[in-house]
């Protein structure tokens, strides 16, 4: 069981050169992730979501405020937060079967428990008998799919995701979508993580998250915080989804706007 909570983070950068103004890339930025709860950050590019979610994992560190997770200040990179990346960042020398099992090495687990744990995640994300293949023999889905299995397996307590889908096709990244509210709406206990999606996709928010923080454009602040209350399986041509989508659409429009 655990929670994550932002608390006032923001994030300055030097300027590239001795002259020039530092950039501000988030200011004042707070919202909490209760335990098992799946959370979106969402906004225009440039916005700081990718930054907050390195921050989260410890790669960076805030200027100012604090990242908690269960209470304990976010120190360095650990298992315990495990990320998923928008380029897969497999081992291209390692099968499907190594690239899942290096977690479990890195973590300390002996070979007869890693195999039963490896093949739980192949048979979770639908890989079964791809175990042997390289990430240069798999579509752009499939090796997304092993990239989840990875930072599943390690039984991490917060699962981050950086625009996991975005370099997919579409017709991948809907089935990708579809495939991750599936193994949410049956409360597959492998996903009983708290998790954190960054996405600049309005439909992949709300069919996937239990809450959204919409960021505005740069610095980013939080623009809103949105409980979402719909049943899952989530269905995308129902009203109440497209009443929330409108809601949103015009929550980052007008982001939009204030800068024309």
């Amino acid at each position: 069981m655990s929670h994550l909570s932002v608390e006032n983070v923001s994030k300055i950068y030097p300027g590239h050169n001795a002259d020039d103004e530092p950039v501000l890339a988030l200011d004042d930025v707070s919202f909490r992730v209760e335990d098992h709860e799946f959370c979106s950050v969402l906004g225009h590019s440039g916005c700081g979501k990718t930054t907050l979610l390195t921050m989260m994992a410890g790669f960076e560190h805030p200027s100012m405020g604090r990242i908690l997770v269960d209470d304990k200040p976010v120190g360095k990179p650990t298992w315990q937060r495990s990320v998923v990346f928008q380029d897969y960042a497999l081992f291209p020398w390692m099968t499907v079967h190594d690239n899942i099992s290096f977690g479990l090495e890195m973590k300390g687990l002996p070979a007869v428990d890693r195999e039963e744990i490896i093949r739980r995640h192949i048979e979770l994300v639908g890989l079964d008998g791809f175990e042997n293949r390289y990430p240069h023999q798999l579509s752009g889905g499939m090796k997304q799919r092993v990239s989840i299995a990875r930072a599943l397996a390690v039984d991490p307590k917060v699962l981050l995701m950086d625009e996991p889908f975005a370099a997919l096709d579409a017709q991948n990244r809907a089935l990708m979508q579809e495939e991750m509210g599936r193994l949410l709406a049956n409360a597959d206990p492998v996903l009983r993580k708290t998790m954190v999606l960054v996405t600049h996709s309005i439909d992949e928010a709300i069919l996937l998250s239990d809450r959204i923080i919409v960021l505005t454009r740069r610095p980013g602040r939080v623009k809103a915080n949105i409980e979402v209350r719909l049943p899952r399986p989530r269905d995308e041509d129902s009203p109440d989804f497209a009443k929330l989508k409108k809601k949103i659409r015009g929550l980052i429009h007008d982001e939009f706007e204030h800068d024309i």
